[in-house]
């Protein structure tokens, strides 16, 4: 993994990302799955109760894992002891990085904004103490995170389980945008606010990875 995606490709994908926000295409992005009346799939079981609620009980038994793996070593005995605590260690600073952006932000999410039936303007994240009328702390996405912060996974196992640290891996990044897709077609969260949450963590990993080496 660390071959794989250095600190090039992240510097790359920061890049292209300024590129999207730049490109105003988040209110297009949004403006297909909502209008006036709101967004239809707001309350819907497949995106309130099996993506966003299901996710939130994938994550927290994901967690659980990554903690088993350090109180009882039977598990994966093949990882030392120095990977079982870097994974549990990078994966709670992913969290807690983007719980911190998310506390101090101002933007709010686009079933606040007034073209949805809300009562807020839209406002760029970048437009720093800028109000726009709403509740915020929207961005970026929490909920993308019970996904992206898990990135850790396919560091930590690739010495000793390389086969296993590719499926984790794959898996984090498919449930991650399953998640982010599931929150937008909500009104939740722009595209961008996805985007970002996953290229923070895998921004923090790879550093953690990096150091840790």
């Amino acid at each position: 993994m660390q071959k794989l995606l250095p600190l090039r490709g992240v510097a790359l994908a920061l890049v292209l990302l300024l590129a999207w926000d730049a490109s105003h295409l988040d209110l297009w992005a949004m403006r297909q799955v909502g209008d006036a009346n709101g967004f239809a799939l707001r309350e819907a079981w497949v995106t309130r109760v099996l993506i966003h609620e299901g996710g939130r009980l994938v994550s927290y038994v994901a967690m659980a894992f990554i903690v088993l793996l350090n109180l009882w070593p039977r598990v994966l005995p093949a990882l030392s002891t120095r990977e079982r605590r870097w994974w549990l260690v990078t994966t709670l600073v992913c969290l807690a990085v983007i719980s911190l952006i998310k506390r101090a932000s101002l933007t709010s999410c686009p079933w606040d904004l007034t073209e949805f039936g809300g009562a807020a303007q839209y406002v760029s994240h970048w437009a720093f103490g800028a109000r726009d009328g709403g509740g915020g702390h929207c961005f970026p996405s929490g909920h993308a995170s019970a996904a992206f912060a898990y990135l850790a996974g396919g560091w930590g196992l690739a010495r000793a389980y390389p086969r296993a640290a590719l499926a984790w891996g794959l898996a984090v990044v498919v449930l991650g945008v399953i998640y982010g897709l599931g929150q937008m077609v909500r009104g939740a969260h722009y595209p961008s606010h996805t985007m970002w949450t996953g290229w923070i963590c895998w921004a923090v990993t790879v550093v953690a990875a990096r150091w840790r080496r």
